[in-house]
């Protein structure tokens, strides 16, 4: 679906969403040398980059509910990915962060959905690699600019 630069926005939401929809499911087929899930290694990378963290405030970044990030916490610890310890003041949580195998899977191995995605990358011109970098910085403040429903901290 290709939008004018003259589209109006809901033209425009309605292409985004649509295009998401499809490179979503392109990586998802090309998702298979790493032993995560998406929404594991998304909770990976958040924690690499942010540092560590309580489990409600990583369900509060990824966007999900406490309960699923318990579950994705869980798979991570299972597979030595993550470490755990106590929460300083709040006995309640757990602190979480990025394990050495942890980090030495996120940047020792390129999976094969981004070494595919990086190949149909390096067929766009520089002009429309300029275009893309652009984009994702818009495309990150809109996702990071509203909390989801029912969402109890907002995100940063």
């Amino acid at each position: 679906m290709i939008v004018s630069p003259n589209s109006n926005t809901a033209a425009v939401a309605g292409a985004l969403s649509l295009l998401t929809v499809r490179l979503d499911r392109l990586l998802r087929l090309h998702h298979t040398d790493q032993p995560i899930s998406l929404v594991q290694r998304s909770a990976l990378t958040t924690l690499v980059r942010d540092g560590a963290m309580s489990s409600g405030a990583l369900a509060s970044r990824e966007g999900v509910r406490p309960p699923s990030m318990t579950r994705t916490i869980n798979a991570l610890a299972a597979l030595g990915l993550i470490e755990r310890r106590p929460h300083p003041s709040d006995g309640r949580q757990v602190v979480v962060s990025v394990s050495r195998s942890g980090r030495s899977l996120l940047t020792d191995k390129v999976s094969a959905r981004d070494a595919w995605l990086a190949g149909q990358l390096s067929k766009l011109s520089d002009e429309q690699t300029t275009l893309l970098r652009q984009a994702l910085v818009i495309m990150g403040t809109i996702g990071e600019a509203e909390p989801l429903p029912n969402d109890p901290v907002p995100r940063v």
